[in-house]
């Protein structure tokens, strides 16, 4: 820790922000170390107190790198090791797997820049000097003799090559011995045969042809070359890195969306600011107007608007009130409430979601087999052609031709790193995968992002996905030997047992009419028909059945004579629930879900991105057909079970189409694995959730639209990405080799072909950047 102390003076500076502090201005204090510090406001001080450590030296210990860390290579995600080092197949630096350290440095970006910093000055002195002459005809050095400015630009050049340069060598070297070759290879290949060729020829020039020698004696060398070549090299890979960096940046901030301090409430009503770390399942914590959440909890006290956008994408603040669940990360807004933590560390919403962020960033899309598969045969390819180019030049080339040679082949070398190639799907998908996350859209992996894309039938459930999923109860008829009453008290003791937002509607019916019941025994749910199960005190109760009519059909329960109720309240799009009791018809419940209010606008937008949309529901086809008339649905399939909803998806298959399911319940699970896409409600059940390859945060079918647009914008961006790399690599590996020198007379620079060759990578990565900035 920095040693600071304070001497009593009128002033000082918030360790925090670095603003200047008048100590007799009323301000915050607070005591560490045995020193007082002063704060600008309370939330400086509250973020001091959790982590001085971090305010006062910058990086805490436990955003660190730990040991036994795994690390992957971002281009090859099936190559993990622990600790650091180097991909054995494209040579790039692993990177730590896991949620990233938000502070933690980039060692290999450090030690990048930090080689970088000494190749630019002396790569420029080299090219200085000797392209002077060259293009300029001036003399710089003329106090220098011809042999002693060779031997300078030997001195000059060679910490650039063999010091700045060394990690490119040495990963071209484990090319060679590993036989996976890639654009280190190229690199070392290229500038190692001009550095060589360059100091032979500095120290030993009678080994060249007389044709070779000028008047001094002396042969062409090609040390600025080598020098600026890895200086051109390097800084496109401190730009790359940096920008590989950003691409972070949805992480950071959603890691940066949870506070770093709690205020927990004790038995006595005092509270108490503690680091979030010490925070336990169970606490009680404040949240005060205008802070965030500072975990996943339940209101057990209070009331406010909280600004879930963070999460959702969705910038209109939801209303919470007793027992109603809050996130952590969110923001509160007026109000203020008392809440019971539920969950902790790695189980919380925002770190379930950080998770899956980073899992799909580092998955692979199908796509990127092509730039593989290219990339396999491209290196050997590049040095065939450059061997070639060497051979050519060396018999048909002007004088010297050696020279001509070594040019041509180290040119073809250097603008033919596939960098750009290997690159241009993983960046994208990077970006994507964070913006997707901060409009809360969860990607799984890549390849789903990929699929998505193709999608043109989107199959949906009706409840919770086009409704609210927060039905009401609006009827109650009886049939003849009972009353009202008696058939929602038999409704509400079986659906007591359940958790299914149906029975929520009765349950909270009967609450509102006062009418009490007993808890039913043997409840057992039936998949897809209803829920059965013994009500009342007598020996064995009555045998209650609460359900559909296939659940009547299963035990013969005769209904016709409620029809004409059920078939009016269909065609005013409720949901009718028989109830049976000894096997006998009582009554029918009827619910309404309400229509979610984005629900029109989003199949609008849907229909508009060429998408087919087809409801799969377990609703009868009179009050699905209701609702899908009001929204414009395609196609409807009623009485659904779980499995005709993964018969209706592998008959989609079948067909042709490429299908997306949407839905949140257990009865849809099997459909969602099924899919080409699977879509999960992140408000549905576990098992849907499990079963999906996409998980929106809110149970608004306008995720779908985002994910659908994100997807289309993403698989556009790599396939701009491949052709700026394939393109590039067309144009310059000829040029390089001198196609155009027998009728133009030009001949491509070693240097300008590093530039190019860095230019490449750089430009693929900005246009990768891009999707940051899209708008869902």
């Amino acid at each position: 820790m920095t040693d600071k102390t304070f001497q009593p003076t009128e002033t000082s500076v918030d360790p925090v922000c670095g603003m200047k502090i008048d100590h007799h201005a009323g301000k915050f204090s607070a005591d560490h170390d045995g020193t007082t510090y002063h704060f600008c406001s309370d939330g400086c001080r509250e973020k001091f107190t959790a982590d001085p450590d971090r305010c006062l030296n910058g990086v805490p210990a436990s955003e660190a790198i730990q040991p036994g860390t795994l690390y992957t290579c971002p281009m090859h995600p099936e190559i993990v090791q622990e600790g650091p080092g180097t991909c054995p197949i494209c040579g790039m630096a692993l990177e730590p797997m896991g949620i990233p350290a938000g502070d933690a440095p980039n060692e290999e970006l450090i030690d990048f820049t930090r080689r970088l910093r000494v190749a630019v000055p002396l790569a420029l002195i080299v090219a200085v000097i000797e392209m002077s002459g060259h293009l300029l005809g001036l003399d710089l050095l003329p106090f220098l003799s011809p042999h002693a400015k060779q031997r300078l630009l030997f001195v000059l050049a060679t910490p650039v090559v063999l010091w700045c340069g060394w990690p490119f060598f040495v990963r071209g070297a484990q090319s060679l011995r590993t036989r996976h070759l890639n654009m280190f290879t190229l690199i070392g290949l290229g500038t190692g045969a001009a550095y060589v060729y360059s100091v032979v020829g500095t120290f030993a020039p009678g080994l060249f042809p007389k044709t070779m020698q000028d008047a001094h004696g002396l042969v062409p060398v090609y040390f600025e070359a080598a020098a600026v070549i890895i200086a051109l090299v390097l800084l496109g890979q401190v730009i790359e890195l940096r920008a590989r960096e950003k691409t972070g940046g949805a992480i950071r901030a959603l890691l940066e969306l949870s506070p770093k301090t709690a205020l927990r409430v004790h038995d006595g009503g005092e509270t108490e600011t503690v680091p979030l770390a010490d925070i336990q399942v169970g606490d009680v914590l404040r949240v005060r107007p205008g802070d965030q959440v500072p975990i996943d909890g339940t209101v057990i006290d209070g009331r406010s608007q909280v600004d879930e956008s963070m999460l959702t994408g969705e910038p209109v603040p939801v209303a919470k009130a007793q027992n109603d669940t809050v996130t952590g990360g969110t923001l509160n807004g007026t109000g203020a409430f008392d809440m019971r933590v539920d969950r902790t560390g790695a189980e919380t919403t925002l770190s379930q979601v950080v998770n899956m962020v980073v899992e799909a960033q580092r998955s692979r899309a199908p796509i990127q087999r092509l730039a593989d598969s290219v990339a396999g045969y491209f290196v050997p390819a590049v040095i065939a052609i450059a061997v070639i180019a060497f051979i050519v030049w060396l018999l048909t080339g002007p004088a010297p031709q050696l020279a001509h040679s070594l040019v041509a082949a180290v040119s073809v070398l250097i603008i033919a790193c596939p960098c750009a190639l290997g690159l241009a799907t993983p960046i994208s998908i990077m970006v994507a995968t964070g913006r997707g996350a901060q409009a809360g859209f969860l990607i799984r992996n890549a390849a789903a992002l990929e699929r998505l894309a193709k999608v043109n039938t989107l199959v949906v459930d009706k409840t919770g996905t086009l409704t609210e999923g927060k039905p009401m109860l609006t009827n109650v008829e009886a049939a003849t030997g009972y009353t009202k009453t008696k058939v929602l008290s038999f409704a509400a003791a079986l659906e007591s047992s359940s958790e299914h937002p149906l029975a929520v509607a009765i349950l909270k019916g009967a609450a509102d009419q006062g009418v009490k019941f007993e808890k039913a025994r043997d409840f057992e749910a039936v998949t897809g028909k209803g829920v059965i199960g013994r009500v009342g005190g007598n020996i064995g109760g009555h045998a209650v059945r609460l359900g559909n009519a296939l659940l009547m059909d299963d035990y013969r329960i005769n209904i016709l004579a409620v029809e004409d109720a059920v078939s009016r309240l269909r065609k005013e799009g409720k949901t009718v629930m028989y109830v049976a009791v000894d096997n006998r018809l009582a009554g029918i419940v009827a619910v309404v879900d309400p229509i979610r209010q984005s629900t029109k606008e989003s199949v609008a937008a849907l229909h508009g991105l060429g998408l087919r949309l087809v409801m799969a529901t377990g609703d009868n086809m009179t009050t699905a057909q209701s609702v899908a008339d009001q929204l414009g649905v395609d196609e409807v399939h009623a009485g659904m079970t779980p499995g005709d909803k993964l018969e209706l998806v592998e008959g989609l298959m079948k067909q042709g189409a490429v299908v997306a399911m949407a839905g949140d319940g257990i009865n849809d699970a099997p459909a969602l694995a099924k899919a080409d896409v699977g879509i999960a409600m992140g408000t549905g059940a576990d098992v849907a959730v499990e079963s999906a390859d996409i998980t929106l945060l809110r149970s608004d079918l306008r995720g779908v639209a985002r994910g659908v647009k994100l997807s289309l914008a993403t698989m556009a961006n790599i396939k701009q990405n491949l052709f700026f790399a394939f393109f590039y690599n067309a144009i310059g590996v000829p040029i390089a080799a001198g196609v155009l020198y027998p009728v133009a007379g030009i001949v491509l620079s070693p240097m300008i072909a590093a530039a190019a060759m860095s230019l490449s990578s750089v430009s693929v990565v900005g246009n990768a950047l891009r999707l940051r900035r899209i708008e869902l």
